[in-house]
């Protein structure tokens, strides 16, 4: 199997970093720097892929949602933009 020594950080930047013994195992440290500007906290996503291995900040979907939905709701902007019903729908069909 070919040696992986691509380690990919966003926007197609290459950096050539150590790779350090950790206990039993092996490991690569990131400066503070770039766990500030990638906001890389305590988890992140490794993707195997065409002999390349990339690291990037674990994704958090809806983050945030639940704030914004609070902010729509006590400035009146959470109404439906649709009705629940059409005008032509027959809701005994479902029934």
């Amino acid at each position: 199997m070919p040696e992986c020594n691509n380690f990919v950080i966003t926007n197609f930047s290459n950096m050539e970093v150590s790779v350090i013994q950790i206990g039993n195992s092996k490991g690569i440290r990131f400066s503070k720097t770039l766990l500030e500007r990638y906001n890389i906290k305590d988890t992140v996503e490794m993707i195997l892929e065409k002999g390349q291995i990339i690291i990037r900040p674990k994704s958090v979907p809806r983050k945030g949602w639940e704030a914004a939905f609070k902010a729509m709701h006590a400035a009146g902007d959470d109404k439906a933009l649709i009705p629940d019903v059409f005008d032509d729908e027959n809701i005994e069909e479902w029934i």
